[in-house]
This record gives structure tokens, sequence and C-alpha cells, in this order.
């Protein structure tokens, strides 16, 4: 009898796959979206989920957390809906200028930022023609569109130099990959046995195709999930 293929396994949700609510119990955003003032860095926290630091803010009587910008420290004071373009200050992305360096961009006006939250990353504000719809440079150099209402951090990321340092044993990154909650090691799906993935059992030449059924079920459905076009583009 073959074991559960992998994307059976994730889906049926044992320990083995699933994250560690202790690593992620802070919950990164903004504060509504209509209050303004200067708010207080008052701790620089260490996240086992996260690839960066994560600031404790305080703005009145309300705690909200960021991602570290490069230079913050305990104690500093940043402004929320300021036009003031300073590092660290939460500004609506109509009111930057272009060319400024920014991150934990909105989607939607409001939801507290959830585009370019990765150490040592930023996005940059690119030409508009009004300020209604604003460009964004993002770091796949590919160009998007913005809410001008939509709010972001001025800046970088901190810890840009994470993975400078190598990973010398396979323990380290066994417990980097478990405080995460994420599955490690991989392994190539034609690599192992036909009972245990739709594309083992090829000897890694004989790859079967990798266009999922439109109705396959979810021990079937890996691969390319009825893409429109496979192959490289032209």
């Amino acid at each position: 009898m073959g074991k559960r293929i992998v994307s059976q396994a994730r889906g049926h949700g044992s320990f083995t796959y699933r994250v560690r609510r202790r690593g992620y119990r802070l919950r990164i955003g903004y504060p509504e979206i209509n209050v303004e003032g200067k708010a207080k860095i008052i701790k620089l926290i260490s996240s086992a989920g996260h690839s960066a630091p994560i600031m404790k803010m305080q703005i009145g009587n309300k705690i909200f957390f960021n991602l570290a910008f490069q230079g913050a420290y305990e104690g500093q004071e940043i402004e929320i809906n300021s036009k003031e373009i300073k590092f660290g200050n939460i500004i609506r992305l109509k009111e930057i200028p272009q060319g400024s360096k920014i991150y934990n961009i909105e989607i939607r006006p409001g939801d507290g930022g959830k585009l370019i939250r990765s150490s040592g990353i930023f996005a940059e504000v690119s030409s508009s023609k009004d300020k209604s719809i604003i460009n964004i440079l993002m770091p796949s150099k590919n160009t998007k569109q913005f809410d001008g209402n939509c709010r972001a951090t001025i800046g970088i990321i901190t810890g840009g130099g994470r993975t400078d340092k190598p990973i010398l044993k396979a323990g380290k990154m066994f417990h980097i990959m478990k405080s995460k909650g994420r599955k490690w090691h991989f392994t190539s799906r034609v690599k192992v046995n036909a009972v245990d993935h739709p594309f083992g059992g090829g000897r890694g030449k004989r790859i079967k195709s990798k266009i999922a059924k439109r109705n396959a079920p979810p021990g079937r459905r890996v691969g390319h999930i009825r893409p429109s076009r496979t192959g490289r583009r032209k």
C-alpha cells in the first residue's frame, strides 16, 4: 500500500504541515485609515516567523506592529498620514514623491499592508498621470498600479544581509523552517516512487504530463493547474 502523497498530506492538516501559532502571534498592520499623528517605537521584537525584526508601536492608547526599517531604534517617533518624507513614516501613496523607497504596501485602503514585507527589500514609486492611480516599481522590476489612498511605509526593510551568512548544518535549516511552519526538505517529484506521486516512477526521464485535469481530485491535482498556456514566452 502506497503512502499518502504530499499534496494530500498537506491538505489533511496534520501537525507535520501545520504552522506554529507562536511564530505568527504578532499581526503586522497599520492603525485605522483615519488615524493621524505621531507614533512611538516602544520595542523592537525578533519574531521567529518573520524574516525581519518587528516594531511595536503606540499612538495614543492604541498598539500596532510594523516591520522595522533600516535605522529604526526604540523611542523613535514616526508620523502617520503626514506629508513629511522620512524613513518609517506611514503615508498615502498619492502623497509620496516619485523615486521614494517604500514597503508594506496596502492592496486596498485600510487593509494594513500586504506586499513588500521580506527583509532587505523595497519598492519604488514610479510616475503617475494623476493622484488616484499610482504606479509602483516592484522588486521584480514589474510595475503595478495601486489606489492613491493606499498607505505604505517609507524606507527599506532591515535585515538585508540575512542570507549572506551561510547555513553550515542541516540541523540549523531544520529549526529555521520549523519556526516558520514551512515544509522542509523538498524531494523532486519525479524521483519518488510511482505510488507516492503522479510524477513518480519515471526515473527522471519519462516525465508525465504536468497539466492537471480540471476535475482531478486533490491527490492528482498537481503540476500546472489548468494554465492558459505553458512554455517560455517568445
